[in-house]
């Protein structure tokens, strides 16, 4: 019996192996690298020869005129990303939830699925080809006699553009955790609520939504944990000279400035900024969450 004991953990181990690996090679052990963010680093010199300078690209971060208008770029990006982005695959499969005919339900489903595939570069390009001055949409406004809009380079689209098409790109990859979780809940518990005289509405309201809690409560904390964290590949298609004031983010500043400038020290300091705020939210609000319903990732 002990040696079957031993025999199975021993092929548990193996089979975590290489995901144990992953996360030390490709996670932890580059965490040393954040110590750049506290010298003036130089190639050539290396992390350990490179000169100490303290907090002198934190302060360097704070004092630059344009970081605050950044830094609520990217709050109200993420804020509209949360607020019409997060509960977007809930709705959809409460939605599928409803719907009974399987012959109908499945190809809407893999319709949805689809766009999550696609690369923002070819999604990119099919949206700039509709939204373009002489694009398919613009034509279908001058059929009822409106003027084109340049919904490319207008300051005002940019946000609500980027928010939309995010959400039509993973709504329907976002539905799978929340339909696993709807085929999880006891189907007794829906057959009770039909003898006590329950509708659709109610039965939604006091036993799906209550069971998918949980589910709920961790999305929402781990989406919470990238709030400085634009979709940077998204907005690098999009932003433009003409809506870069309401589109430059942290991600595509440090790409513009601390990447192509070869200012290695100072985009580190942005990025472990951005990691500090993420994870104080993640330790508060999980802990609000642990004392208001009981839910928590930890």
């Amino acid at each position: 019996m002990l040696k079957k004991l031993t025999t199975d953990k021993t092929a548990l181990v193996l089979i975590a192996l290489p995901g144990i690996l992953h996360f030390l090679i490709f996670k932890y052990i580059p965490l040393a690298g954040n110590i750049i963010a506290f010298q003036d680093f130089n190639l050539f010199k290396g992390i350990w020869s490179s000169d100490f300078v303290g907090f002198k690209h934190f302060v360097t971060m704070f004092t630059y005129e344009e970081f605050f208008n950044i830094l609520r770029n990217t709050m109200l990006l993420s804020f509209y990303s949360i607020v019409f982005g997060f509960p977007a695959p809930l709705v959809l499969a409460l939605l599928l939830n409803e719907v009974r005919k399987m012959w109908f339900k499945r190809p809407i489903q893999t319709l949805l699925y689809l766009p999550h595939f696609l690369s923002w570069v070819i999604v990119g390009g099919i949206f700039i080809n509709l939204l373009d001055v002489n694009g398919i949409v613009n034509q279908i406004l001058g059929w009822f006699g409106a003027r084109p809009i340049d919904f490319l380079s207008n300051p005002s689209f940019f946000r609500p553009m980027v928010v939309g098409i995010s959400i039509w790109k993973e709504v329907g990859w976002g539905t799978i955790i929340y339909l696993a979780a709807l085929a999880g809940i006891n189907p007794h518990l829906y057959e009770a609520a039909m003898v006590d005289g329950a509708g659709r509405w109610r039965q939604m309201w006091f036993i799906t939504l209550p069971s998918l809690m949980p589910a709920i409560v961790i999305l929402f904390l781990l989406r919470i944990g990238n709030v400085l964290e634009a979709n940077v590949e998204q907005v690098l298609i999009f932003i433009n000279p003409l809506n870069r004031s309401v589109g430059e983010v942290i991600d595509t500043y440090v790409y513009r400035v601390g990447l192509l400038g070869a200012q290695f020290s100072f985009s580190t300091a942005i990025g472990l900024f951005q990691s500090l705020i993420g994870l104080t939210l993640v330790v508060f609000l999980n802990q609000l969450s642990k004392k208001t319903t009981g839910e928590s990732i930890y």
